[in-house]
């Protein structure tokens, strides 16, 4: 079975370049399912969990948004942010979404507090699952 390069980007560092026999990502526009020689395409991300298939295995990242430009041979994932789930400090991702969900239930807000606080939630809760994995 062919395989393609999967390199995962941050402004900070390359968290992930290996070999890939699958991906599946939440693109804005639904789920996909990435395999070997699939057609060239860029496409914004959602913050989810990437899953990624080797073999008989099942890796998890966490990827807080960002872009998915998929090439013949490579799938390049240009990220926010993005976590290996060792890496993920648990304690500090609950802390964050107890912050996010406080902010979320109280009154007065403008919007961009509260798609702030949203925000935030979403990159805790994907945190969380990752970790959990």
């Amino acid at each position: 079975m062919s395989t393609f390069l999967l390199e995962i980007v941050t402004p900070e560092r390359k968290v992930y370049a290996e070999e890939a026999d699958m991906i599946v990502v939440k693109g804005v526009a639904g789920e996909l399912g990435i395999l070997p020689n699939h057609i060239p395409l860029v496409t914004p991300l959602k913050i989810a969990p990437v899953k990624i298939k080797k073999g008989n295995s099942t890796e998890l990242i966490a990827v807080n948004g960002g872009f998915m430009e998929v090439r013949k041979d490579k799938v390049v994932i240009l990220a926010e942010s993005a976590e290996l789930p060792a890496d993920i400090d648990v304690e500090r991702a609950r802390s964050a979404k107890e912050r996010a969900e406080k902010r979320l239930g109280g009154s007065k807000q403008d919007e961009l507090d509260f798609r702030r606080a949203e925000m935030a939630l979403q990159r805790a809760l994907n945190r969380l699952d990752v970790a959990g994995k």
